[in-house]
């Protein structure tokens, strides 16, 4: 991860800076960089409202125990990444502004901590994907088999996980100290060792090969999940036209084979949750996937610009993605929005 580099040559890696790739790379950068202050904002605020409203409305099932997780993890992943999208907006406005620190212990110290927290959010998400789906597969065994604690301690392991998996890349940074020659004063700055090697097996062990398996995981997941979905909806017409109006209750309850209204709600949060997964994975996915195959794809190569535009997207998706789930529990969630509502109304009455 790099801060942003200025270039006074009209040859770039887009090609001339007339050229329309290289209008349309740039416009691109200078509509959603922009942007990541009010996400981010938005993002912390949405985060901590659902960990208040999770604690306070109880969390009594895994589905509530993992979405908490959830929470928890993308509320920190914005929090560690505040410092760096500051970085980034000050320099889209100020190309040559100078930092009084190392931006090193942004673009990098804080950085992979960060990363360590999305690749959690990522497990998590998964794991809500698998779980529903094995609710639906087997849903007399379902509550037997994963029960709270057995939850609790999966979301354990995957914290566990994901930052053993980060380690190696996380090892080559410490914080050290330099002299100035010119001043004699000494700086904290961030030392790094075999760099190159561990960000190649970091590449090739996190972007790649376990980001593929989460993706496949959970489109296969969201497929079956929405497939499910189509044939209660199905089922629940066709009884319901065939049936008189006042049996209309007594067919839903058939059409969904055992599926209440709370059980769909709650299938329904996990695909649009599983959608929002795979939609800010997918620029992340193909742009790691480039740095492997494409030589210069990277932040200070050849094709620096380039990676640049990627890494806002990205970026830009995934600061969304630990964002808009607020909306979904609103939606889907019953208990979560009379807590939201009842809150607003409580504020109401204070003033």
């Amino acid at each position: 991860m790099s801060l942003v580099k200025s270039s006074a040559s009209n040859s770039t890696p887009f090609g001339s800076t007339t050229s329309s790739f290289y209008k349309a790379g740039i416009w691109t950068y200078n509509m959603l960089l922009p942007t990541w202050p009010a996400i981010i904002l938005f993002g912390l605020f949405a985060n901590t409202t659902n960990i208040v409203v999770f604690i306070k409305t109880g969390v009594k099932d895994n589905v509530t125990t993992l979405m908490l997780a959830l929470s928890v993890s993308d509320l920190l992943y914005l929090t560690l990444m505040t410092p760096l999208a500051c970085a980034f907006v000050i320099l889209h406005f100020q190309n040559d502004w100078s930092f009084a620190f190392d931006t090193d212990f942004i673009t990098e110290l804080l950085y992979w901590p960060a990363i360590v927290c999305y690749d959690f959010s990522a497990f998590i998400s998964v794991l809500l994907g698998v779980t529903r789906c094995a609710c639906v597969a087997k849903p007399l065994k379902f509550k037997s088999v994963f029960t709270k604690a057995r939850t609790v301690k999966l979301v354990l392991a995957s914290f566990v996980l994901a930052l053993s998996l980060r380690m190696p890349i996380i090892s080559v940074y410490r914080v050290a100290r330099r002299k100035d020659p010119d001043t004699n004063i000494s700086y904290l700055y961030v030392a790094k060792h075999n760099k190159e090697s561990m960000t190649r097996i970091n590449d090739i062990l996190n972007r790649n090969s376990l980001l593929y398996i989460n993706f496949v995981i959970m489109i296969t997941c969201v497929c079956i999940l929405s497939y499910k979905l189509y044939q209660a909806s199905k089922k629940r017409r066709s009884y319901s036209s065939a049936l008189a109006p006042d049996w209309k209750g007594a067919s839903e309850k058939q059409g969904n084979q055992g599926l209440s209204s709370k059980d769909l709600h709650v299938i329904q949060s996990v695909v649009l949750v599983g959608s929002i997964f795979i939609m800010s994975q997918a620029p992340f996915l193909m742009y790691s996937t480039a740095r492997l195959v494409i030589p210069g794809f990277d932040a200070d190569a050849g094709l620096h610009y380039i990676f640049i535009i990627c890494t806002t997207i990205s970026l830009t998706c995934s600061y969304l993605n630990a964002t808009v789930n607020i909306f979904v529990y609103y939606n889907y969630n019953s208990k979560y929005k009379a807590a939201i509502l009842s809150a607003m109304k409580d504020t109401k009455l204070k003033f």
